[in-house]
């Protein structure tokens, strides 16, 4: 018997076939586009979402010739922040906005000086809002298309969308609403949100990441080749999958995901302050929250990489181009030769919360290579993760002294000793790190089908796969440059402002 998790990322759906024990058979993928209309717009469709899910789906059953009535459970785990407004019979009214997309810096601006500006906003909230957050943006809609805010019946985010596509329920779940703004300690939506001007009648019913939402329609089940009635669960956000699938569920455990973007999450039992960009928000385990610092581009930073000094190479090396990449940084010196390369292509959300900052090459010379380019982006993104460190063992004490690893980073050794040698951290990867999130959305689903009675029981399906120590020598040249990193940001923060600001305040008319 199996469960089908759908691991929804920001450029391509992972259908993702998991055995009642736990184990990863195969995985299908079906890719999608993010369209960028505007500078700092970035959108995608949700038929696109949906015909995704359908054709991985569909491929995974062909690729392991499995009876689809083998199949207990459809699950969905996935990007976080989607904004697609749905009039009362499901349709999509907009594009989703998206967790990257940062247009609504005006009406974030807006917001806050309703309460005095940034740092009173701050005293109360934990941490100033941006372009980038939910609020804003639905106050986006409101304002600029009001006619879209009228017949919004409600605002859905992906996972919401996808589920109400499988059974015909619209509803959202516990972590997907902590995006949105969700009490914590009474586990409704957050009171503040009608103060802000949004109606509290567009937010759907709430359900927890293990609750049966419904059960897969005729016609879901023949677009995805599966059959019909199988139990659709209320899933999660992949931060939030991604710690079960990492084992990591218990009161300080800590970690760090690798991918597209990147990002440090501590669990916790009781934590729920928004301090230096971080955000508490909701776990998948009910009993739990999670503190959580979001790094907005991480692996998409190596991509660029990739296209702009590796196009060729890539067409010899194939899948094998990253380790190609890594052997030639080999022989690069940590620290670069004193280059430093801020990751912040898309802005950043945590350790500093920023639209308008963008990534930085500092301190280049004649001497620096391309190779000292490749090795001062992995460099930057370890430098962003040990400051969000750093704000955890501050703001919230926790220890900080170990972490695990998940995502496809954590396959990439040269990548993973730099991490360990920059934060100064012991650091483990584990086994099938790129299916972490699909295992807890898939381990979610058994709790919900009652196949184990607790999230924490997730342990016993995750293996550890390498563990890396870090070098004092390379920490030493690393404990340096860091506090050149931050007063890079310090530094240039009101000239990203006067280069940037004017992209974040286009109005549109009706399309």
């Amino acid at each position: 018997m199996y469960v089908i998790a759908h691991d929804m990322g920001t450029s391509s759906d992972k259908a993702v076939l998991v055995d009642f024990e736990g184990n990863i058979i195969a995985s299908s993928k079906s890719d999608y586009p993010i369209y960028y209309p505007y500078p700092a717009w970035a959108e995608q469709e949700p038929e696109e979402y949906w015909q995704g899910v359908c054709k991985s789906s569909r491929d995974l059953i062909a690729k392991t010739k499995i009876d689809p009535k083998e199949v207990k459970a459809v699950v969905f785990t996935t990007q976080a922040m989607g904004i697609i407004p749905v009039d009362e019979k499901g349709n999509a009214l907009y594009r989703n906005i998206s967790w990257v997309d940062g247009r609504a810096e005006k009406q974030a601006q807006s917001i806050m000086k309703k309460f005095g500006g940034p740092k009173i906003f701050s005293l109360f909230s934990g941490t100033p809002i941006m372009g980038k957050d939910v609020v804003a943006k639905i106050t986006w809609i409101k304002e600029e298309r009001p006619d879209i805010y009228r017949r919004t019946k409600y605002f859905l985010d992906v996972n919401g969308y996808l589920k109400f596509r499988c059974t015909g329920e619209m509803v959202a779940e516990f972590s997907g609403a902590s995006s949105y703004g969700l009490d914590l300690k009474k586990n409704t939506w957050l009171a503040a949100i009608k103060m802000l001007g949004i109606e509290m009648d567009k937010l759907p019913p709430i359900v927890a990441s293990t609750d049966h939402v419904g059960n897969l329609t005729k016609e879901a089940a023949k677009d995805m080749g599966l059959v019909e009635g199988i139990p659709v669960f209320g899933g999660c956000d992949d931060v939030q999958s991604a710690c079960i699938g990492s084992g990591m569920t218990r009161d300080g455990d800590i970690h760090i995901y690798l991918g597209t973007s990147a990002w440090v999450c501590a669990s916790s039992k009781d934590k729920t302050k928004f301090k230096n960009g971080a955000a508490a928000i909701k776990s998948a385990d009910p009993s739990m929250n999670l503190i959580v610092g979001i790094t907005e581009a991480a692996g998409s930073n190596i991509e660029w990489l990739l296209k702009q000094f590796f196009a060729r190479e890539k067409e010899e090396y194939g899948d094998k181009i990253y380790d190609h990449m890594s052997s030639l940084i080999a022989d690069i010196p940590s620290g670069s030769n004193g280059l430093i390369c801020t990751p912040w292509m898309l802005g950043e959300r945590c350790p500093v919360s920023t639209t308008t900052t963008r990534a930085t090459l500092f301190n280049i010379d004649e001497s620096h290579t391309r190779e000292h380019l490749m090795r001062s982006i992995y460099e930057g993104i370890g430098y962003n993760l040990r400051w969000i460190l750093e704000n955890f063992h501050n703001d919230y004490k926790f220890d900080c002294s170990t972490f695990r690893v998940v995502g496809g980073g954590a396959q990439n050794d040269a990548w993973m000793q730099i991490i360990s040698d920059i934060t100064g951290t012991e650091c483990s990867t584990v086994k099938n790190s790129r299916n972490a999130g699909a295992l807890g959305a898939a381990i979610i689903a058994l709790k919900g089908l009652g196949e184990i009675n607790s999230l924490q029981e997730a342990e016993k399906y995750v293996r550890i796969n390498k563990t890396y120590y870090p070098n004092p020598k390379n920490f030493t040249v690393y404990n340096k440059m860091f506090g050149s990193y931050k007063d890079i940001y310090y530094g240039l923060e009101k000239a990203y402002i006067r280069a940037n600001g004017s992209k974040f305040t286009r109005k549109v008319g009706k399309e």
